[in-house]
């Protein structure tokens, strides 16, 4: 399993939130829904979008920005226009003030906006449930990310701009799939540069690719450095010394992280038992994986999943 399947493995998008806004300047809308994640593509047009914390960008038509929450952001037509909309977490969208506006904005299925024909056309499309975007995911990826229209992504965002205004039968579930495979392709792009993340780049290491290969394709078992030596055909010093160059961090430290992650992810089904669980990730017992667990992310696996 290589480094991005290993993230996007589990659950997918389930009644994902997808909108087009058709917008005239001046527009700034502040998003403060607190989603896990979402996807925003200019169709026509351009858009800024202006994180609290960071840089504003720019998107030209056919870029794609990722962000991911549950940091608030504002789009705007220019970093200067003051926000007239709030988008709040169950996405009813106000004024500043707290008057409505999902109604009155309304332009037709899944289309909102302040202009017919306004000149700005967005697509967004929000991950809003925990689980739907894996933990190890969400924590790999910087709070804003951003891949140009010429990345090859161009046929799935016309694809997306042609189906979300259409209501058929079993829609949603074509608009969920589609979001997914955006995602994908966008964060396959952000990832082939030469600035990606070091974590990323180290599968392309004889030596370390092979490691995280055989870690990603079993977090469940009973890893050790000198076991996973053995597999890779080196010694425990030259393979730990190698990983934490390139990896950033020690093989069992990166090994406990992932099934961390994807015990997060697990615990958000209702019928998954602790001790179920533990077995998946690779704890000896549900006390082992509550300790692990509480001391990486604070809160205990009960408390996780009641949150």
């Amino acid at each position: 399993m290589d480094a991005l399947a290993g993230l996007l493995a589990g659950p997918r998008a389930r009644g994902a939130f997808l909108l087009r806004s058709v917008l005239a300047p001046p527009w700034a809308i502040r998003v403060e829904d607190r989603a896990p994640l979402t996807l925003v593509t200019p169709v026509r047009g351009s858009a800024w979008i202006l994180p609290d914390h960071g840089d504003p960008v720019r998107l030209g038509t056919g870029d794609v920005a990722i962000a991911r929450g549950p940091e608030a952001y504002v789009l705007a037509d220019s970093p200067g226009t003051p926000p007239r909309v709030v988008i709040h977490p169950d996405q009813s969208s106000t004024t500043p003030d707290g008057e409505p506006l999902c109604e009155p904005m309304t332009l037709g299925t899944r289309t909102w906006g302040d202009a017919p024909d306004g000149p700005d056309v967005l697509l967004s499309g929000t991950y809003l449930l925990r689980g739907e975007v894996s933990r190890g995911l969400l924590e790999a990826l910087p709070p804003l990310l951003v891949v140009a229209a010429d990345s090859g992504i161009a046929p799935l965002t016309d694809l997306l701009g042609a189906e979300i205004g259409r209501d058929l039968p079993g829609q949603d579930a074509v608009l969920d799939r589609l979001l997914d495979l955006l995602l994908i392709a966008t964060l396959r792009s952000w990832l082939a540069r030469p600035d990606a993340p070091g974590w990323y780049r180290a599968h392309e290491d004889p030596l370390v690719g092979h490691a995280l290969r055989l870690l990603h394709g079993d977090l469940a078992h009973p890893w050790t450095v000198a076991g996973l030596a053995a597999e890779v055909g080196v010694s425990r010093a030259a393979l730990a010394r190698r990983f934490a160059e390139l990896v950033g961090e020690p093989p069992m430290s990166y090994l406990t992280g992932r099934r961390l992650a994807l015990a997060a992810d697990l615990l958000h089904d209702p019928a998954a038992t602790l001790g179920s669980v533990a077995h998946q990730v690779g704890y000896s017992s549900p006390f082992a994986l509550s300790t692990a667990f509480k001391r990486v992310h604070g809160v205990s696996p009960q408390q996780h999943r009641s949150a």
